[in-house]
Formats: structure tokens, C-alpha cells, sequence
């Protein structure tokens, strides 16, 4: 089962319904216990990482999240989602983040003509094969909403980047980690694709 984790702060139906439209059941998971028993967990959000990562450690849930991403089964973060795995972010301060992967979160630079927050369709540069990015088309376009941007310490962490006053990272993979910047459920079939990638990997 695709357990979606329910922090108070992410477009969980979104995320569920898209799964339920490809014929994958998709629960909402409000319980930190129940994270053990999902065959694939998701993490989605949207906001602020301070809000999120307070509510987080709040409900009990960055040591199941860890674990269960320990555990080899596939784990996938969804903007906010793919911010809260690495170790601090600087949006509005200094938070440390679940430290699940090495590397920071920080914003996108004013540059002029710029907009900030990002957000739109844009297209991927897949910079290295991962199950999640299979079997789409040539210059996929994603949609984005974001204003800050990871910046892993190991760069092999990257599966895709994108471009907006500069190259981003839009995708990260590590065995059975996955994460994007943008959002699958409002990707329309590039989107989809992604998703099948993920219940099926």
C-alpha cells in the first residue's frame, strides 16, 4: 500500500487522487506508526519549512520517516517534501531539516527580470537514468511552484535539473530515494508517468 503522510501541510488529495486515477490505492497517513507498515511512502508538501518541519517532529514522524527510508523501500518527497530530506534550510532563518540527505536549502538569487517565487511549467534535463524519470518524452515539462532550491553535497545525489536564472536541481535519487522540486499531481501525463514509475518501482 502508498501511504501518503499527512503533516497538515501538504495537497495530500491531490497526490492521492492521482495515484487512484492510475489504479494505484493511496492512504493517508495521519499516524507515525502506520509509517512502518507502507510498501511505498510519499512526502508531500507545501509551505513553509519551518511550519513543516515543526509540525513534523511535533506528530512524531522524522525517526519513522528515517527509518523507513533505511529500510530499502521506495520513498518519495514532493517539493516541500524533496526541501524537508536535507539538513537545513534558510528560508526565513536557519531549520534544520530531517538530514536525510547531505546538502541545504536555500533561495533562488535576485537577479533582474527574475521571478521569485518560481513558478510554471518548465522543462526537465534528466543528468542521469533513475526508475522515476523512465519512459518520458523528450524535453518533458513540469510544473513548479517554489521560491527555494536544494543544493545537495554529493552531486550524484542529482537525476534532473531544470533552469531559472540558472541550473537547479528539479529531481534527486539515492537507490530507493526519490524526490522532486515539482509536483507530479499538477504535471498532467508527464506527471502521471512519474507517478506509475513510482508505484511500480
Amino acid at each position: 500500500m502508498i501511504q501518503i503522510i499527512d503533516y497538515g501541510m501538504g495537497n495530500l488529495r491531490s497526490v492521492q487522487k492521482a495515484f487512484e486515477k492510475l489504479g494505484f490505492p493511496a492512504e493517508i497517513c495521519s499516524d507515525p506508526r502506520h509509517v512502518a507498515t507502507a510498501d511505498r511512502l510519499v512526502l508531500p508538501g507545501v509551505g513553509a519549512f519551518r511550519d513543516a518541519i515543526h509540525e513534523l517532529n511535533r506528530l512524531g514522524f522524522p525517526d519513522p520517516i528515517r527509518e523507513y527510508v533505511a529500510s530499502g523501500r521506495p520513498f518519495l518527497g514532493i517539493c516541500l517534501g524533496l526541501q524537508l530530506l536535507f539538513d537545513v534550510s534558510f528560508e526565513d532563518g536557519e531549520y534544520a531539516g530531517l538530514g536525510i540527505v547531505p546538502g541545504q536549502v536555500v533561495r533562488f538569487e535576485s537577479q533582474p527580470g527574475l521571478k521569485i517565487p518560481h513558478m510554471g511549467w518548465n522543462s526537465l534535463r534528466i543528468v542521469q537514468p533513475a526508475p522515476l524519470l523512465a519512459n518520458l518524452p523528450q524535453d518533458p515539462q513540469v510544473y513548479f511552484v517554489h521560491s527555494y532550491h536544494v543544493v545537495p553535497k554529493d552531486p550524484s545525489f542529482i537525476a534532473a535539473t531544470s533552469d531559472h536564472g540558472g541550473e537547479f536541481v528539479a529531481a534527486i535519487q539515492r537507490g530507493n530515494l526519490y524526490a522532486t522540486q515539482f509536483h507530479p499531481e499538477k504535471s498532467q501525463q508527464v506527471g502521471l508517468q512519474l507517478l506509475r514509475n513510482f508505484a511500480t518501482a
